[in-house]
């Protein structure tokens, strides 16, 4: 992808007119914004971004109402004329959180810097904007690891109900509260294809949320979880037929989603998404996870305005652009040694406000029925 500046820049963007510029002018935060922009655009979306969709707000504290579920209350007669009475807000429980801070940043050095000047001067324009979209591609690193935060918070609240930080002397652990009797386990692990029956383990979550009114019409799971359902006996007998070459045979990837969507009305999302750490390469959908959830937005993906935004965007001595809703990309010039910094920044955190409206299954623990940790009805 080549690099475009930002048109108050140059009207009309192509690497090779970089010849003129130093790379103070060029590594700005406009342009990478806009080079970051095609990027994003070019990109998957990833699936907490539908699930939790951006927001923004002033400060860092983040205040939402977490939605209470139940069948619909009738409305109370009244005779004419008699004053109104007011209905409560009684099931739903405000959360309070403070959000989080993220920053990191990339030098262009001046070793680069000079590699840049020699290019320019041999006139070799397709060197030249390798060099280039190297020093962007490296920036955009940066806003992809933004990106991949904000995912792995989203994904960690759905499949476990909690956001859990403990990186770089900061630690976070925040809960949002799924109730106890919207997490259960499979009666039989699904890794066990011959005794498991995960239609019933199904079957019995969604009664669960039912029970609370909620009806849920997705489920999330990745390949391996999938996998499992594939290779099940019991559903390979329903779809295929009870004898040994029906078990024999492999079961379509359709043929078992076309079962799950007519038996159970729902819609299965594979998500096999993944991330990387310092710990190494990461499902943000961990494997024997099924979670299912309403057809709504379960929330939002909140976001609050860094110190960047709120004291250097009207400065001179560095450059601030905003990208992705709240996410502060500014580039400030060194001078001793000569080089240019360039920051990203965000601070953020997700609300969970259908977080009753979601059950999470764990597909290989077996022995704790999901009826035992229903609530009792009365």
């Amino acid at each position: 992808m080549k690099v475009k500046i930002h048109e108050e820049t140059l009207m009309k963007m192509n690497l090779q007119m970089f010849a003129t510029f130093n790379i103070f002018d060029l590594v700005q935060a406009p342009n990478v914004a806009t080079y970051w922009a095609e990027k994003v655009n070019a990109a998957q979306p990833y699936l907490g971004e539908e699930l939790f969709p951006a927001d923004k707000q002033l400060g860092m504290k983040l205040a939402w109402l977490k939605g209470k579920t139940g069948s619909p209350v009738a409305l109370r007669p009244s005779a004419f004329d008699a004053d109104v009475i007011p209905r409560g807000r009684e099931g739903f429980q405000e959360l309070i959180e403070k959000m989080i801070f993220f920053k990191e940043s990339y030098y262009i050095d001046e070793e680069l810097r000079q590699e840049l000047n020699m290019v320019n001067q041999t006139n070799n324009a397709a060197y030249r904007d390798v060099l280039l979209n190297r020093v962007f591609d490296d920036i955009a690193d940066l806003l992809r690891g933004a990106a991949v935060r904000r995912e792995i918070m989203r994904m960690q609240m759905l499949t476990t109900g909690s956001i859990k930080i403990d990186e770089n002397g900061q630690s976070y652990d925040i809960d949002y509260e799924i109730p106890d009797e919207h997490k259960g386990n499979a009666a039989v692990a699904w890794s066990d294809s011959e005794k498991s029956d995960p239609v019933e383990d199904i079957e019995k979550a969604i009664a669960v949320m039912q029970e609370d009114g909620v009806s849920p019409a997705r489920a999330i799971m990745n390949s391996k979880t999938f996998r499992s359902l594939r290779q099940n006996a019991s559903i390979k007998a329903t779809i295929l037929g009870n004898n040994a070459n029906a078990q024999a045979a492999k079961l379509s990837k359709q043929s078992l989603l076309d079962y799950i969507s007519e038996e159970l009305n729902l819609e299965i999302v594979i998500y096999d998404k993944v991330y990387t750490t310092e710990s190494g390469t990461h499902k943000f959908v961990p494997d024997e996870t099924f979670v299912l959830l309403p057809a709504q937005t379960l929330g939002k993906t909140w976001f609050g305005t860094t110190p960047e935004e709120s004291d250097l965007m009207a400065g001179t001595s560095s450059t601030v652009s905003i990208v992705d809703t709240g996410v502060a990309i500014t580039t400030m010039k060194k001078s001793d040694p000569v080089n240019v910094e360039t920051k990203v920044s965000m601070i953020s955190l997700p609300s969970f406000e259908q977080a009753s409206s979601v059950f999470i299954l764990n597909t290989n623990i077996a022995g704790n029925d999901i009826k035992k940790n229903a609530r009792t009805k009365g």
